[in-house]
């Protein structure tokens, strides 16, 4: 299929009703459309989300830091539609102001901090507890590099691949292929990394896992986009092999849950607020 030719015009204008699927929820400013404050829950630890790959990074995250002993990172988990615009809501607004999930508020200090951005958030928290980043030397430099890897690649697959592949109003051969090629290149990176090291940075479980996971992970596994026969994902064998490995983690299960609003009613938990929230979720 051809592109239609198009000759942008000398300034650009905002057509409200382009944009397919998210239409309704993009614009070209920033700031919040209504007033609502955000829920606060019995916990330190407040997350405002979705479970989209940004937002599952930060729940396998605090979700492996309770199952490692840390029972100082319980939370709260809150649903943020984004298809309802929430996220443009003076509270969240307030707590990311590039309303963009997730968003974490901190209430165990004097006063609260917030965290934006999912990369920013998983560094907290790792810093935080000590936990999935090496402390010092090469390994540290490694987990930075990979984590900074995701934050810089993912959007080829996302905004790229997966707007143009499975969101678009219409679908063109140029764009699909363009980013298709981008992610199978990214693929690649990954398959030959994973080649000669059990986890992303090599013998040892980071952060770097986390991040790239709930994207490639799942993109590999067949489960993003519906997508896996059209990139071929099966002839990536080690990255096969690291997907289903992380898979088969308990705090990964849990986490792919949380504040999930769609697919089997029995695999979501649109709000977390105690472990014992997943019960008959797992079984």
């Amino acid at each position: 299929m051809s592109d239609a030719s198009y000759t942008p015009p000398n300034v650009w204008t905002w057509d409200r009703a382009s944009g397919g699927k998210f239409a309704n929820i993009n614009r070209p400013i920033s700031g919040s459309t209504h007033e609502k404050p955000l829920p606060v829950g019995k916990h330190p630890f407040q997350l405002y989300s979705l479970a989209t790959p940004n937002g599952v990074k930060v729940t396998i995250m605090l979700e492996e830091l309770l199952e490692a002993g840390c029972k100082e990172a319980e939370y709260d988990a809150w649903l943020v539609n984004i298809q309802e615009g929430e996220q443009f809501s003076s509270g969240f607004v307030g707590a990311n102001p590039n309303s963009k999930i997730p968003a974490l508020m901190d209430h165990s200090g004097k006063h609260p901090q917030r965290v934006f951005e999912s990369g920013a958030i998983l560094l907290y928290l790792a810093e935080r507890f000590e936990k999935f980043l090496p402390s010092s030397g090469p390994d540290r430099a490694e987990t930075f590099s990979w984590l900074m890897w995701q934050m810089g690649s993912a959007p080829f697959l996302g905004g790229g691949f997966g707007h143009f592949y499975a969101y678009a109003p219409e679908k063109y051969q140029y764009p699909i292929d363009r980013y298709a090629m981008e992610v199978k290149r990214q693929l690649d990176v990954l398959d030959k990394q994973l080649a000669n090291n059990e986890f992303i940075t090599g013998s040892h479980y980071t952060i770097a896992d986390m991040a790239i996971w709930p994207w490639y992970g799942l993109l590999a596994h067949g489960s993003l986009y519906d997508a896996g026969e059209f990139l071929q994902v099966h002839e990536y064998e080690h990255l096969q092999r690291w997907t289903k490995q992380l898979l088969a983690r308990p705090a990964v299960q849990r986490g792919r849950l949380v504040n999930k609003v769609w697919g089997d009613d029995n695999r979501q938990l649109k709000e977390r607020h105690s472990a014992s929230d997943f019960d008959g979720l797992l079984d």
